[in-house]
């Protein structure tokens, strides 16, 4: 079965400065507890104690290929046995980026939306998606630990979503050029690159995070802990990279489709790339390799949330514990191209190596992958606010492309 893409992977510039400014404006801890380490106190929002009947219905925002009923592809669909099963009328509506997706949510006319790291925590502090009583989410269990309670998809300890998938933003590039292989990222950000023209970067302000792993290591003076964590001078050694960079930039992509090609006719010949690309690239025959290079990389995690608002509840909670089953997720990774976030999914994909491939259970790995979060003003170690939010990232992504 051959994966569709993230939608989402559009350029994420349209992306707007946290929704979290009116929920860390003050440092007075309100009725529901102490600022959380993101920066944040959220809204008092109820979470369900209980799981009752099914409302009939369930509205849903997702990326594209997260939600398929066989209207796409007639081998393709989750969807059709959850509402034989369940009675619930899965609506969905395709968003084609983070920004999107929180104003879909604020609307109040969906009930769950499958939220990326760079989305969450806005919709967490906004106060538009509920705690999660996992206690209700049977397949929960199974999800890989390393994917719970984390920074993108839980507060103080409490979950706000269930994990859906993982993946890592690899370095790609042809092997009939590039030559040795590389192993750093520090080979896309040599000034004096043979490559020039032909180097190719994503297309996002969150890319500055890129340029800041790498900086971790090849300037350890900048102390930077924490890509997505930085103040002043650690952005602007950052942004002075990419901006270095560009002129060595040939094509900035955020279509994956475009990407693949691109490497295929010899366009570009290295740069950051998903695995899901490299293996089309494989798939038509290019010579490419690929590597999570020896600084690590950045990547991301997706997390099913729940609308504060929600009309039918208890269908999406069964939606959750759906689409985390072992069955569903093989299902929905495969299609889509990211490693399951269910552990017993790894049995049940179509290709018996997929999870191999994706690095599911390869928790080393996946250590290595700084996952997307929003920046925010608050640093979360003892500098305060003094952090670049993301409309400063996205701000200086503007500079960078000229």
């Amino acid at each position: 079965m051959r994966p569709r893409t993230r939608a989402r992977l559009l350029p994420l510039a349209v992306a707007l400065a946290l929704v979290v400014a009116a929920g860390c404006g003050s440092d007075e801890p309100s009725s529901s507890g102490t600022a959380a380490p993101q920066g944040f106190t959220p809204p008092e929002v109820p979470m369900l104690q209980s799981l009752g009947a099914g409302e009939g219905k369930v509205n849903l925002v997702a990326w594209a290929g997260y939600v398929e009923d066989g209207s796409t592809d007639k081998s393709v669909d989750w969807v059709t046995p959850f509402e034989k099963e369940t009675g619930c009328q899965v609506n969905s509506k395709v968003a084609a980026t983070s920004d999107e997706m929180v104003q879909l949510m604020k609307s109040g006319q969906y009930d769950a939306v499958s939220a990326s790291g760079d989305a969450s925590l806005r919709l967490i502090a906004g106060g538009d998606v509920a705690p999660v009583n996992t206690d209700l989410v049977k397949n929960y269990a199974d999800v890989f630990d390393a994917l719970k309670l984390k920074p993108w998809n839980s507060v103080n300890g409490k979950a706000y979503g269930i994990p859906h998938g993982r993946g890592a933003n690899l370095l790609m590039w042809r092997t009939d050029v590039v030559k040795p292989a590389p192993d750093s990222w520090g080979v896309v950000f040599d000034p004096s690159s043979p490559y020039k023209g032909k180097v190719t970067a994503y297309d996002s302000p969150i890319y500055i995070a890129d340029a800041a792993l790498y900086l971790k290591s090849a300037k350890p003076e900048l102390g930077i802990t924490n890509p997505y964590e930085l103040d002043d001078k650690q952005f602007q050694a950052s942004v002075d990279l990419l901006k270095q960079q560009a002129s060595l930039v040939g094509e900035y992509w955020g279509d994956y489709s475009k990407a693949a090609q691109a490497i295929k006719s010899g366009s570009t010949v290295l740069g950051t790339s998903w695995q899901y690309i490299v293996n089309l690239a494989e798939a038509d025959k290019a010579p490419v390799g690929s590597t999570l290079p020896k600084e690590g990389s950045t990547g991301w995690s997706d997390t099913w949330m729940v609308s504060s608002k929600a009309a039918n509840p208890n269908c999406a909670y069964m939606w959750m514990n759906h689409i985390i089953s072992p069955k569903a997720n093989a299902q929905v990774a495969e299609w889509f191209g990211e490693a399951p976030a269910n552990r017993k999914s790894c049995q049940e994909t179509s290709d018996k190596q997929f999870c191999a491939t994706y690095h599911a259970e390869d928790e080393s790995y996946f250590d290595k992958v700084a996952y997307w979060t929003t920046p925010i003003k608050q640093c979360g170690d003892d500098r305060g606010s003094v952090c670049k939010d993301y409309s400063e990232w996205t701000t200086a992504w503007t500079e960078i492309k000229g």
